[in-house]
């Protein structure tokens, strides 16, 4: 039986006789503390610092390709299975709501939330795993999709966005759960470049990445609950396991419970306070139900099976191709006509010419920008005559 969570009586006539008193708890990001690298892109009273950012981050080249990445399910032609842009929309959609409850600075969150994924790769966390193999094998150094959106945002198409989105994106690791969150403060682009720097260097350093706002927070449980329950929507329309082949849950088995009652249990446990939780019950129920997700779908040899014996050994064959071009100065390559020349018409302010770029940093930021189609249409370019071909799941297979 369906069972949705509602606010206590209490929280929802403290909420009331808050905003009835304009006396909403003080935690939101004051945009008068925003920090830019550059000093220029002046708030005005119609155009605020954050609404700025997510201009930005959605007339960015990059942002289109959400629409054709994906989420878990790679090779199925099926409309109704989601991609990587509708996860984008969730995440800001469940973020703004509780943002909104907590009277938090929803530009701020959705600016972080529609950024968030836009430096990942095509075929999901399994083609993220793998660029990061074949990265740290040719330089030592590692590929990681949220420490990748900064850099799209920050240094392939330098925007001048503020340092309290970036954070938020850097940190946003959602493959990571707690059951509370409280933001460390930044005061400097120097202080963070030192951060993205030692995750290029050792993997781990990204899991200690802390949110810097509050918004920040929001944001990265948000990316937790947009999932959890949206990949069991989709795996039991890819045939995976069906969403009542799940354990029973203190948070619900269904997508829309899920989402209600984590909301409902973060807003009773966080309002009026300068942190994000959930109570025990909850936490240990969203720990549970994730671990379950990963043992029956996304370890699910109808998930990975195919990515390991076909995208591998493509996605080797491109980046050594590519390389190889780049090395070469092969011109005619598209790691030159459509990467390269494509990043250099948009005309940013850069400290210097994006080709200087070291090759193999090159490499990465082109595989990493294409979409699933993208990547497998410039490898039947490149290799004509391979042998690796995707067969699709279609609509009535």
């Amino acid at each position: 039986m369906l069972h949705y969570e509602k606010l206590t009586d209490q929280t929802e006539a403290q909420m009331l006789r808050d905003i009835q008193c304009n006396k909403r708890p003080p935690f939101a990001f004051d945009e008068a503390n925003v920090i830019r690298r550059a000093d220029r892109d002046a708030a005005s009273i119609w155009r605020t610092a954050f609404v700025r950012d997510i201009d930005k981050i959605l007339h960015c080249p990059y942002y289109n390709r959400y629409a054709d990445k994906t989420q878990v399910f790679s090779f199925y032609k099926n409309d109704d299975i989601t991609r990587r842009a509708l996860h984008v929309q969730l995440v800001s959609r469940i973020a703004r709501t509780i943002g909104k409850s907590l009277n938090l600075n929803l530009d701020l969150i959705e600016a972080i939330a529609l950024g968030h994924d836009i430096g990942h790769t095509p075929f999901g966390h399994a083609g993220e795993r793998y660029l990061d193999e074949l990265f740290y094998v040719h330089t030592e150094r590692h590929f990681s999709h949220n420490i990748h959106s900064v850099r799209v945002l920050d240094k392939i198409f330098p925007y001048n966005i503020s340092l309290q989105t970036l954070s938020g994106i850097a940190s946003h690791d959602g493959e990571l759960e707690l059951a509370e969150y409280r933001p460390q403060p930044l005061t400097s682009f120097e202080e963070f470049d030192q951060m993205i720097e030692n995750c290029y260097l050792d993997k781990s350093n990204v899991r200690k990445l802390v949110p810097s706002t509050l918004e920040g927070c929001v944001m990265r449980i948000s990316d937790i609950i947009a999932y959890l329950g949206k990949d069991r929507q989709d795996a039991d329309k890819a045939n995976i396991v069906s969403t009542n082949g799940f354990s029973p849950s203190d948070i619900g088995e269904y997508n829309a419970e899920i989402i209600n009652n984590l909301i409902v249990n973060i807003i009773e446990n966080s309002y009026g306070h300068d942190y994000i939780k959930m109570d025990e019950k909850h936490f240990d129920a969203l720990v549970k139900a994730k671990a379950e997700n990963y043992q029956k779908i996304y370890k699910a040899p109808a998930v990975s099976a195919e990515f390991d014996a076909i995208i591998k050994p493509m996605m080797t064959e491109l980046y050594e191709q590519l390389l190889s071009d780049l090395v070469s100065h092969n011109m005619s390559s598209p790691i030159f006509t459509h990467h390269i020349d494509y990043v250099k018409k948009a005309h940013y302010h850069r400290t210097a010419p994006y080709e200087n770029t070291e090759s193999n940093q090159i490499v990465v930021d082109y595989i990493a920008s294409m979409t699933d189609d993208y990547f497998i249409d410039l490898h039947s370019y490149l290799f004509p005559n391979s042998l690796h071909k995707i067969e699709y799941k279609g609509y009535f297979d």
